[in-house]
């Protein structure tokens, strides 16, 4: 996912920069090897939406609520601003709501109407419809049920600006269960968001692994594959795919959305997979020891000396 809230008149957003996938590529080759956990994007990934065309939805729907609800539109969109900005980019180890509040409350005045009604009443009716026309991919469901079948333990590390009623409800226009996942990572349990490496540090910690054991599936070569920086191995989906960096991806495994749910069925079967992963917040300390341990091993698996 990107925080990107441009709107987009394109109904599907074509890959940006560098070489696109080798249309004469075959499929990817056969797995050799196992995980311990497999980290999944939503947005662009389990979810074929164009994340441009969402965002304008979501925060054209959002700020309806509000305007009717008493807020000053000028304010309130300023407040909206601030607060994505905020999640983006703090690094004061507190957790992604309260960053958004605080800067949100700085635009906004707090006693203009009941904010917490209305931001619940908004994620349980209104956010739905939101999606009401997004036709899921079945090699969604598919890949999903297959890794668990499986024995892999699954992550949803979806861009933690959310509340878990917002990830929950684009999991239901994906047609994917929530319960397949043993953490899905959202605004109140994250301190961080994509595609800082401290927010992968902390998704390690709360899976009780090291990178090398995670697999992450992804649309994005930036926010998705940085998670490679601590030693995960990674499956870039091309169907949706976004390229900011003009990475050459013919030098990572990739493929559709279908070709990924062909691919899972060569895996092996989890012989050690996670356990006791913990679903709420990690402390900042212990993510900094994971991100400084997993930054040390992928470069000495890469031969750099540092």
């Amino acid at each position: 996912m990107t925080t990107n809230t441009e709107s987009s008149t394109e109904t599907v957003p074509k890959p940006t920069g560098g070489p696109s996938p080798d249309a004469n590529a075959s499929a990817p080759a056969p797995a050799t090897r196992s995980y311990r956990a497999v980290c999944f994007d939503l947005d662009g990934t389990l979810l074929p939406l164009d994340l441009d065309v969402f965002l304008q939805r979501y925060f054209s729907a959002l700020g309806k609520v509000a305007v009717r609800s008493g807020a000053d539109p000028s304010a309130f969109k300023a407040g909206m601003d601030a607060g994505v900005r905020a999640m983006a980019t703090h690094d004061d180890g507190c957790p992604n709501d309260q960053a958004f509040w605080r800067h949100f409350f700085a635009e906004v005045d707090p006693g203009a109407c009941d904010w917490n009604a209305v931001f619940a009443a908004f994620y349980e009716r209104s956010f739905g419809e939101i999606g009401a026309d997004v036709v899921p991919d079945p090699a969604a469901a598919r890949a999903v049920e297959t890794l668990r079948k499986k024995g892999y333990p699954l992550a949803l590390t979806t861009m933690p600006m959310f509340p878990i009623e917002g990830v929950k409800w684009r999991l239901t226009w994906a047609g994917v269960d929530a319960d397949a996942f043993v953490r899905i990572t959202a605004y109140d349990n994250s301190t961080a968001t994509k595609p800082h490496a401290i927010y992968y540090a902390e998704n390690l910690a709360a899976l009780g692994v090291d990178g090398k054991d995670v697999l992450m599936v992804g649309n994005n070569t930036v926010e998705d594959l940085s998670f490679m920086q601590l030693g995960a191995d990674a499956f870039l989906v091309t169907d949706y795919m976004l390229n900011p960096s003009g990475m050459d991806v013919n030098e990572v495994r990739h493929g559709t959305l279908a070709e990924f749910a062909d691919w899972v069925e060569t895996l092996p079967t989890c012989e050690n997979p996670a356990v006791d992963v913990r679903r709420g917040l990690i402390a900042r300390e212990e993510s900094e020891a994971v991100l400084v341990k997993n930054e040390r091993a992928a470069l000495r698996d890469r031969g750099v000396r540092r």
